[in-house]
């Protein structure tokens, strides 16, 4: 949840013309990997929970790229990424865990 206020928060040094472009697509991936999580946590089995886990290790390897490309077109400063790179590699790290949890279904 604080990577998702994180990268809000960031959304405001994006031109306003992106709006509905990187920025909204930016914002769609930091939301679905908590909300993929949750949805897995609802569902009724260990299986299905790993799916959605997945889901959102995707998301945040989306996020990720889509940061880079930010950056890349100079909308983002590295230093103004340091800290969501850091938040990214940290829940990427407690999915993967949660995943391998799962692996043998």
């Amino acid at each position: 949840m604080e990577l998702v206020e994180n990268i809000y928060k960031i959304g405001t040094m994006f031109p306003s013309e992106e709006k509905y472009g990187l920025l909204s697509q930016i914002q769609r991936s930091a939301v679905s990997i908590p909300s993929n999580i949750a949805e897995g946590a609802g569902r009724n089995s260990d299986k299905e929970f790993k799916n959605f886990l997945s889901i959102a290790y995707g998301s945040s390897n989306e996020l990720n790229t889509q940061l880079l490309i930010s950056q890349r077109v100079g909308y983002l400063k590295k230093e103004d990424t340091i800290i969501i790179f850091n938040q990214i590699e940290e829940v990427q790290k407690m999915l993967f865990s949660l995943i391998n949890k799962f692996s043998n279904l």
